[in-house]
């Protein structure tokens, strides 16, 4: 039998990242269909790590504090060498996003978490056991045939489909016939997971061994992870009987036939980047469009980058508060950024698990006689390798001004604020899920005319949210009483010095905190009307309202 329904977003595949996108779709208000081959999470040793970036996604939709309860927060990442000295440390201390840079957790656990949070959301609706069989796309949206577990076939008719399904992707490989461009690497990997820890190491360690390279971390709940390389002609089934994985343990604990081993795997490392990442109403996020090898823990954060920029733009252009054409700005943004993260976990794996004995050495002694330098171990320690996210084309504005334009398409930093006496709060919960017109000291938008405060609203945004030093003392322009003004005190100081070291008077954020514009007070009204021109349809009086989830703050 056949049915037939409608949705404003079809999502294929319930893993992290596309359940992501429907807990952000749910909060913005758009109808949203979830489907997943797979009748439960899947039980497999997966993603461990999660950065600062990707818990402020969770954050935008309540749901961090939840994920916390099953994660351990700041654990260092040690390297070592062929013979066992620490030559390098990772711990950043920074926290400009509200949250620890290294997270580390159990990925069917943050699943159940990220799910149960679709509860919340009556127009979001999963289906699992549900496979996507074809799509055909026309200039008004996309119909897809779905297949149930139990014969059943559904006709799904959405105005967008989003494909999350994996590094083997249907809706990429089967469908789209979109090139996933890049290498396998030949070395397999055994994962093997163990609960009662039986080390006393609350650290990542990466062993560059030649005689078998391999990786110790501690996970939640007193479980403990070991990944080792395989050689060639070794055979990845076979390493997974009990008396091999006893085997590849023993070097590391007192007594391996002790150990209740919970999980073991063979996983072959990939470093590929789908070409596009949009084919008109179809995209694609998370595996489906990158994967990477596990060396620096950012293929699943680089999944939920994506989740967060493309969620808020689907929502915007189903509300009509975006030009459906700025759909493309998420490849534009995501795509050279997903290729650089890569690009360095390969570096880091060429690095690390190198075999020859005499270029490990040469390795060891450079890293050890560097590693007591201090611009060298505040790059490493602080985690300054990471290449940050920077868009200078998408859904951003610059304005001729360089010095400005560099702040522009840059995730802002998010300290703790005070709206009440005594009450601190992260910034992104004053803010919501929605733009917001951040200011130092002062309205921007005093003297703008009308027209140009409609055209902020149909946009989403906050009238202003004006930010000014903890003295106590009102600011002219920035009185709490009115109503078109929230009005926050920089409880740490990190606002000001923002502010006042880029000599900048106001920024526009984006709903996923990445700057839109900046610029010096007298220049607000023409920047902000420029950057409507460029993002709003021509008739934005016709939008769908939006949840009001999506207008009003939201307490985590």
């Amino acid at each position: 039998m056949n049915t037939t329904t409608t949705t404003e977003v079809l999502i294929v595949g319930a893993g992290p990242v596309g359940v992501s996108i429907a807990n952000l779709l749910g909060h913005y208000g758009v109808k949203t269909l979830v489907v997943e081959r797979s009748a439960q999470v899947l039980d497999y040793p997966r993603a461990v790590g999660l950065d600062d970036e990707a818990l402020r996604t969770f954050q935008a939709v309540g749901l961090a504090e939840a994920m916390l309860r099953d994660m351990i927060q700041n654990v260092p990442m040690r390297m070592y060498t062929a013979d066992k000295r620490c030559f390098a440390e990772i711990l950043p201390s920074t926290r400009e996003f509200g949250w620890f840079r290294r997270n580390l957790f159990s990925q069917p656990l943050g699943e159940q978490t990220l799910r149960k949070g679709l509860a919340r959301y009556p127009h979001v609706t999963t289906q699992l056991g549900v496979a996507l069989q074809s799509i055909e796309q026309d200039a008004e949206g996309v119909t897809a045939v779905l297949q149930a577990e139990g014969g059943g076939t559904t006709t799904v008719r959405a105005q967008y489909l989003v494909g999350a399904d994996g590094g083997r992707s249907t809706v990429r490989e089967g469908l789209l016939k979109i090139p996933y461009e890049g290498q396998t690497h030949p070395n397999k990997w055994v994962v093997i997971e163990c609960d009662q820890d039986p080390l006393d190491a609350p650290y990542t360690a990466l062993h560059c061994e030649p005689r078998r390279p391999y990786v110790c971390l501690r996970l939640p709940y007193g479980l403990r992870r070991w990944e080792f390389m395989l050689f060639p002609g070794e055979d990845g089934e076979q390493m997974l009987a009990p008396d091999k994985v006893q085997d590849l343990l023993r070097n590391h604990v007192a007594d391996p036939s002790r150990l209740n081993v919970i999980r073991a795997r063979v996983y072959t490392h990939n470093s590929r980047v789908a070409k596009s990442f949009v084919a008109g109403r179809v995209c694609i996020a998370g595996d489906a469009a990158h994967i990477t090898p596990p060396w620096i823990g950012q293929g699943l954060n680089a999944g939920l980058r994506d989740a967060f920029n493309l969620s808020w733009k689907l929502a915007w252009i189903v509300q009509g508060r975006m030009k459906p054409e700025l759909l493309q700005s998420y490849h534009d943004e995501r795509h050279a950024h997903t290729k650089a993260m890569i690009d360095l976990a390969d570096l880091f794996g060429a690095v690390l698990s190198q075999r020859n004995r005499f270029v490990a050495w040469m390795r060891d002694k450079f890293f050890l006689s560097i590693r007591n330098v201090p611009k060298f171990r505040d790059y490493v320690l602080q985690m300054k390798f990471k290449p940050m996210p920077r868009f200078s084309t998408g859904v951003v504005l610059n304005s001729g001004k360089a010095a400005q334009d560099e702040l522009v398409g840059r995730m802002f930093i998010q300290p703790n604020v005070e709206r009440v006496a005594g009450e601190s709060e992260k910034l992104d919960d004053v803010i919501g899920g929605r733009f917001a017109l951040l200011s130092w000291r002062g309205d921007p938008l005093a003297q703008a005319p009308a027209a140009l405060l409609e055209r902020l609203q149909a946009l989403g945004c906050t009238r202003l949210v004006g930010v000014r030093a903890r003295s106590g003392a009102s600011e002219p322009g920035m009185s709490a009483a009115s109503p078109e003004v929230t009005v926050v005190q920089d409880l740490e100081n990190e606002l000001q010095l923002w502010f006042q070291k880029r000599n900048v008077d106001w920024v526009l954020l984006r709903p996923d905190r990445f700057v839109a514009a900046a610029g010096l007070a007298q220049d607000a009204p023409a920047q902000l009307r420029q950057f409507c021109d460029a993002v709003l349809p021509a008739a934005p009086a016709a939008r769908r309202p939006a949840s009001t989830s999506a207008e009003a703050p939201m307490a985590v």
